[in-house]
């Protein structure tokens, strides 16, 4: 299941990896994994949201400044933006395809690595130390 919730995020996106960890709450290194998963999948969905939303804007700003002149050309931002924001998207997308296959032959060989930044945010949600190590409460 740790194999699939990373594999399956490529094509279920967060859906997936979300189905993984609530069924398998027992098991910590499954949902461990799928939670890495998950937290990945929402990063993508944020920095594409900004991505589309600084898009969108440039786009109507861009547009809204140069529409006094109806017979000129476009503006050579649009020419420069677009590609631009199609790389950032594209190089995303990339990124995440290889980490979802790099983690997921981890995850099959037993290996508990966590992705950059998201692999101790989720084990401090989950609450379990490195290696899956149970935390003690220091009392």
């Amino acid at each position: 299941m740790a194999i699939l919730a990373h594999i399956l995020q490529l094509v279920g996106w967060w859906i997936a990896p979300l189905i993984i960890f609530l069924l398998n709450r027992k098991s910590r290194f499954a949902s461990f994994q799928a939670l890495q998963a998950l937290l990945l999948q929402m990063a993508y969905l944020v920095v594409g949201g900004a991505l589309m939303v600084f898009a969108f804007s440039s786009f109507f700003l861009t547009m809204a400044h140069h529409s006094a002149d109806k017979s000129g050309p476009p503006p050579t931002i649009v020419f420069v933006l677009f590609p631009l924001l199609w790389l950032g998207f594209m190089g995303a997308w990339v990124a995440m395809l290889v980490i979802a296959i790099m983690y997921g032959v981890k995850a099959g060989r037993g290996e508990w690595a966590e992705y950059p930044l998201l692999g101790r945010l989720a084990l401090e949600i989950l609450k379990i130390g490195p290696g899956g190590s149970v935390l003690t409460e220091a009392t």
